[in-house]
């Protein structure tokens, strides 16, 4: 795992954006992408740069349940207002939080997964060290899956929403097993709050209560960090 330590947001974003760059000059064709508010100036300086995915696939890594097209805070209207309506992909897939069966909708994302194998992962990382939805506990060979949110996630994003009742209880997320499957990772991480998952998931003991430590055995991870996020690292 690569540590990139990084001023701010912007010069993180550019950071990954530089790495994007690279990976699809090496023939990139399915980027895994993130929400939230990490990705976010990300996203801003792909809409600015010359960058064409008009012939990419894109899949997302997660979506609440309950929530669609129709909702302000659904993942997929988050992503045409931060980079589908600037920059359209070939095919661009996000969990179906309105599906009627989930199962169903669990087993063919992950046949949609097998069949476009990620090449670049975008990933933030939570404060109790969650990737994707993917809480605490959760099983290293865990694909894509139904998520019970914990109070410390719902809390966390309960920020997006007018308030904490507003946020779903459950989530469609790849698992990590779907998210160690890409060739190259790249996750970022900003702010105080992030800095004891940052250290746990880089020099903690590979654990599923860390989620994001099973990161340490990919081939090919880049932590953007900022001094704040990082400073238990020295």
């Amino acid at each position: 795992m690569e540590v990139i330590k990084v001023k701010n947001q912007i010069e993180g974003a550019e950071k990954a954006v530089a790495i994007l760059r690279e990976s699809l000059a090496n023939g990139a064709k399915t980027l895994g992408l993130a929400t939230g508010s990490t990705p976010i100036e990300f996203y801003k300086q792909i809409v600015a740069s010359d960058l064409d995915f008009s012939d990419i696939i894109s899949v997302n890594l997660d979506e609440y349940v309950g929530l669609g097209k129709e909702s302000s805070q659904s993942y997929v209207t988050f992503m045409e207002e931060h980079l589908f309506s600037h920059k359209p992909f070939k095919h661009s897939y996000l969990p179906n939080g309105l599906a009627a069966d989930l199962d169903k909708e669990v087993r063919e994302y992950n046949q949609l997964i097998a069949e476009n194998p990620v090449d670049f992962q975008i990933l933030g990382i939570g404060d109790n060290g969650h990737i994707g939805f993917n809480e605490p506990g959760t099983s290293f060979e865990s694909l894509t899956h139904v998520v019970d949110l914990t109070p410390s996630t719902i809390h966390a994003n309960a920020r997006f929403f007018a308030n904490e009742e507003e946020v779903p209880k459950q989530a469609i997320s790849m698992g990590i097993a779907n998210i160690l499957a890409a060739k190259t990772i790249v996750i970022m991480a900003y702010g105080a709050n992030k800095a004891n998952a940052v250290k746990a998931m880089l020099r903690g003991q590979v654990t599923e209560d860390v989620p994001a430590s099973a990161l340490q055995g990919h081939p090919r991870v880049y932590v953007i960090v900022d001094q704040e996020a990082g400073k238990e690292l020295d």
